[in-house]
């Protein structure tokens, strides 16, 4: 199976620098820092990149085993959480305060955990002449890793080692062969029904109870002498109802699923009459991911019809927002299977559309006709020329512009190029990106 990116989460107790290694490690203040214990007490997650390798980084809360102040029952709970998701955990301690009964209690917890461990010993600024980290091989962890996440000191190293213990991608993974289709949409939409209906087969666990589904679920088949794996994903909530811990993780492999996936169906629910804020808010996170998207209005069965209703709804779907217009919409029913199966074909029309490649003559042709029809807007009276234009990507379709005048490309106009681009290549059910090179124009003697 492709499992996407790996995870690591940095486990240790309050204040021994797990932010300011989050934010090392990002290069940049994702993370509240203040020199106090308790502060982080939710939990940060970001995509890091090292030495030609993506992870997830998670930064949890300060652990304290033996605490019972009011937080500390939240906090235990996402830590415990963070460790039962990751692939590799960091341990960080404080060199300066030497091992803290605490830290030997945490030890013992990840020794259970039966996840690769890398021990850091924090805030050892006067590197390479500390010692302190040789007093923590009475963890029973491994041998210490020295470093001072306040000056980046021996970061680097630190990054190799995690890169190193990084689980392999699979032969799969590497070669991309099978279609990934990430099936998302709010909480008891229908997602787990939708994938049994189209499989014959009750392979997943359907519930009327709203989160029955907490992991992300690889669900394996054959169609067209394709393999398709789906990806059930627990319901995407709003950030304000996500509750702590379990919850929490539930909405992270819902979104790392949509990173995983090729194509990705949204399913929304026909009884409730109308596409609502979350539906957009989830469709465009696997928009914007550059994923291809199918919209999936499921118990169609349920809806009172009158002539027109299902043209209708669509209608407003599309008039809503402007990315819908190029979006494949289906009615269908996943307790009767109502056009189920008309699922499959458009999940392979979207995945070929992504992957279209347009020569570089037919691109420029198409564009220097698009500026002919309607000029590129002048840049403080001077007149905009598009000199060049070529395709550089597939999966999402990307294309680079060299433009004279950059600058004067305005989102109006960009949009108009993209219908235009539609028009000539379809693209349908995927998002085309157009990106802007500044390139003067040669004058000749």
């Amino acid at each position: 199976m492709k499992h996407g990116l790996p995870t690591v989460a940095i486990i240790g107790r309050p204040n021994v620098g797990k932010s300011t290694f989050f934010n090392r490690i990002l290069g940049e203040k994702q993370a509240i820092v203040e020199d106090r214990p308790g502060v982080t007490r939710d939990r940060n997650f970001a995509r890091a990149e090292w030495a030609g390798r993506s992870f997830y980084i998670i930064d949890t809360g300060g652990l304290e085993p033996e605490l019972s102040e009011p937080f500390a029952d939240v906090v235990r709970a996402q830590v415990l959480a963070a460790i039962r998701e990751a692939d590799l955990l960091v341990f960080m301690v404080d060199g300066q305060a030497g091992p803290h009964p605490s830290d030997q209690q945490i030890a013992e917890l990840l020794r259970t955990s039966e996840r690769p461990v890398l021990l850091l010993v924090n805030k050892l600024d006067k590197l390479p002449q500390e010692t302190a980290q040789y007093d923590f091989w009475e963890l029973g962890l491994g041998e210490p890793i020295p470093i001072s996440s306040a000056t980046g000191k021996g970061s680097g190293d630190v990054l190799d080692r995690i890169v190193e213990g990084l689980p392999e991608p699979t032969a799969e993974e590497a070669e991309g062969t099978a279609l990934h289709v990430a099936v998302i949409g709010k909480p008891n939409v229908g997602k787990s029904s939708f994938i049994n209906k189209l499989l014959g087969e009750d392979r997943l666990v359907v519930s009327e109870i709203a989160g029955t589904t907490r992991d992300a679920i690889d669900t394996p088949m054959r169609y067209h002498g394709r393999t398709i794996i789906f990806i059930d994903t627990a319901g995407l909530r709003k950030h304000a109802r996500i509750e702590p811990g379990i919850e929490y993780f539930s909405a992270l492999r819902a979104q790392r699923a949509i990173d995983r996936a090729d194509v990705c169906i949204m399913l929304i629910d026909a009884t409730e009459q109308e596409l609502h804020v979350q539906d957009l808010k989830i469709a465009e996170k696997a928009w914007a991911a550059g994923k291809s998207l199918i919209v999936v209005v499921n118990k169609w069965d349920l809806v009172e019809k009158q002539t027109g209703t299902s043209v209708e709804f669509e209608k407003k779907m599309r008039e809503r927002v402007p990315m819908m217009r190029w979006v494949p919409i289906l009615f269908a029913s996943a307790l009767t299977g109502q056009r189920v199966q008309k699922v499959l074909d458009l999940v392979i029309d979207t995945a070929e559309q992504r992957q279209r490649r347009i020569t570089t003559r037919e691109v420029n042709d198409v564009v220097h006709e698009l500026a002919r029809r309607q000029p590129p807007p002048h840049y403080r009276g001077m007149h905009v020329k598009i000199m060049y234009a070529t395709q550089v990507d597939k999966a999402p379709p990307t294309f680079v512009l060299f433009v004279n005048y950059a600058k004067s490309m305005t989102p109006a106009y960009l949009r108009f190029l993209v219908k235009g681009f539609r028009e000539a290549w379809g693209f349908w059910g995927s998002p085309v990106r157009l990106r802007l090179r500044a390139r003067r124009e040669k004058k000749t003697v």
